[in-house]
């Protein structure tokens, strides 16, 4: 087979990137283990430190998670304790994830999450940890704004 055949695994964007995300998930594991999570528990509670109170629908946004995923991992954190969802005061149809105390506690046990994984990447350059973040931000848009266009199709 030819090196330049655009069916080679190798000439793939999409494949390191597919199995760098595996390997980041298996990195956090031990950890997110200590503390009951999954990776995308993880990321949603974080959302919920940050913001408090926050939409459904922003919290699948801000995620890229599509409710059929998201209502099932809110469920699964509100059984925790984490959070409750209820029913906007402004507009019924729109239901809001809060944040517990048991949720912002959860937040003092999660502080050395961040920093232990630091440490398994210390040969990672930080500036190009800096270009690499800023990159997949910049293809996460290209593609988001992509698949807007092809779904108008």
């Amino acid at each position: 087979m030819e090196k330049t055949d655009p069916l080679r695994l190798e000439n793939q964007l999409c494949f390191p990137l597919y199995a760098c995300a595996r390997e980041i998930v298996k990195a956090y594991r031990p950890y997110l283990d200590e503390l009951g999570l999954t990776y995308t528990q993880y990321i949603t509670m974080m959302v919920l430190w940050e913001e408090e109170k926050i939409s459904v629908k922003e919290l699948g946004q801000k995620l890229h998670l599509d409710s059929g995923t998201l209502t099932p991992l809110l469920k699964k954190l509100e059984g925790k304790g984490y959070l409750t969802r209820e029913r906007s005061r402004e507009d019924e149809r729109v239901v809001m994830a809060c944040i517990t105390d048991e949720g912002r506690a959860l937040k003092q046990e999660a502080a050395f999450v961040p920093a232990a994984m630091r440490s398994k990447v210390t040969s990672f350059d930080r500036n190009d940890a800096k270009v690499l973040y800023g990159l997949l931000y910049q293809l996460m848009e290209i593609l988001g704004e992509a698949n807007c266009e092809g779904n108008k199709k």
